[in-house]
């Protein structure tokens, strides 16, 4: 479940994005509307969560905008205490939720899986590849009728090594798909991950599904 905030605070948007990954949901960041529409229009997002005020024009602007764009990506819109009203016209302009800041993460959280299970979210719910199957709300992988049980940061992993098959990925734009920021160059923590990610996915299955690329990375697929 890969999310996008549209949030103009930096001291916010810092703290709930390293909150959101390491609950185990990669998350980009539009500082501004216009980028926020931008990114949300490319259509590799579950959810978009837009602050309603924003530096070059409201939230609820962006969400109406994005709905006229066609934008299928749920919308969970964040208001201020007093913001019954923002509250309103946000649902109206097309958001599925609104949360009224500050919030815990924890209930966040909840409301995107929330959001997830209603309508015509099953229908991305679920990532295929070759025998393996991967649940993005449960964080539950199914190979060969095998359930295997992943942490969110394996989850993540997972998700998008299943959502670039058969592409090399470098290990930056792992780090920063999955953990939301580059690493030290001489960290060896997305091999870590990939190692655990293999011995639960690919050991004691006839076929390998993840690969080393020398001088890369990693690539997901088949032969």
């Amino acid at each position: 479940m890969r999310v996008l905030l549209v949030e103009d605070n930096e001291k916010i948007s810092t703290a709930l994005t390293g909150g959101l990954v390491a609950a185990g949901f990669p998350t980009d960041v539009a500082a501004s509307g216009v980028e926020g529409e931008e990114l949300a229009s490319s259509g590799n997002y579950d959810i978009a969560v837009v602050d309603v005020m924003l530096p070059d024009r409201s939230g609820i602007e962006v969400c109406r905008n994005l709905r006229r764009r066609g934008v299928q990506s749920k919308i969970l819109m964040l208001t201020g205490l007093s913001g019954v009203q923002d509250k309103i016209r946000g649902l109206d302009a097309g958001a599925d939720d609104c949360v009224t800041k500050p919030f815990d993460l924890d209930e966040l959280v909840a409301r995107f899986r929330a959001l997830m299970r209603r309508g015509d979210a099953g229908a991305s719910r679920y990532l295929r590849f070759d025998d393996l199957k991967l649940d993005i709300y449960s964080r539950q992988a199914v190979r060969a009728d095998k359930e295997i049980q992943l942490s969110n940061r394996e989850s993540a992993l997972l998700e998008v090594f299943m959502r670039n098959p058969n592409r090399p990925l470098a290990r930056g734009q792992i780090a920063e798909r999955v953990w939301g920021q580059m690493l030290e160059e001489d960290s060896n923590l997305i091999d870590v991950y990939v190692a655990s990610l293999r011995r639960k996915c690919d050991y004691g299955f006839p076929t390998q599904l993840i690969h080393t690329v020398r001088g890369v990375g990693y690539r997901f697929g088949s032969l």
